[in-house]
């Protein structure tokens, strides 16, 4: 193995450091929502820093790759895939952040029924499924994998429309405090953005595979 495989592994290694991180922060965020922890609200904010660092040292060697080595075709390919994917995980971070700052303003826990009625849970877990799916897709260059997160990105739209729904009903006939139920609104929307940044990061990893750019295919859609 040359100098420059070496490199490219190191890289993807960091960058599913960088998805183990971003995925514990947006976990920790909501364990932080749903149970009230202020401690690990606080925590996420804390360790914001660390996703910060990292994403400035993947750019940082994604830049250096080029400039030492020139790479080309799957090679040069995987740099740039490399470097969007950094930064949609980064986005993810910011979300995980987002939700944690809410928790610190939040008085009380939310009624029980609320978050069964607005399917919160499942749709965290949908997400947290398609971070799982493109960690395992970028480990094994799996694009089968990779096109799995398309089909939750959907799940995740649907549930995003029947609980933003739910959470003006409530607002509409006065069942809960307003400041907390526009923050879940919020919330609600972060984790829709988790799903778009995952359908993103998807969509970089068919790139450096099969050399395919199917936004692209999209807008011709």
């Amino acid at each position: 193995m040359g100098h420059l495989d070496n490199e490219l592994t190191q890289l993807r290694g960091n960058l599913i450091e960088m998805f183990l991180l971003v995925q514990k922060q947006l976990r920790k965020s909501m364990k932080a929502l749903t149970t009230l922890d202020k401690d690990l609200a606080r925590e996420v904010l804390f360790n914001e820093r660390r996703v910060n660092a990292e994403e400035l040292k993947i750019d940082k060697d994604c830049e250096n790759l080029v400039a030492l080595f020139s790479p080309v075709a799957v090679d040069l390919r995987f740099i740039f895939a490399a470097f969007k994917i950094n930064s949609h995980l980064e986005s993810i971070g910011d979300s995980a952040k987002g939700i944690s700052k809410f928790v610190l303003e939040m008085e009380q826990k939310f009624d029980e029924q609320f978050l069964k009625d607005i399917e919160i849970a499942r749709m965290y877990d949908v997400v947290d499924a398609m971070i799982e799916n493109n960690i395992a897709a970028l480990r094994n260059d799996d694009t089968a994998e990779a096109r799995v997160v398309f089909n939750k990105d959907e799940e995740v739209d649907t549930i995003n429309k029947k609980a933003t729904k739910v959470v003006a009903d409530y607002i509409a006939k006065g069942k809960g405090d307003l400041v907390p139920l526009l923050n879940m609104i919020s919330v609600i929307r972060r984790l829709e953005r988790v799903g778009d940044l995952s359908s993103n990061i998807a969509e970089e990893i068919i790139f450096h595979v099969e050399a395919k750019v199917l936004k692209h295919e999209k807008e011709k859609l």
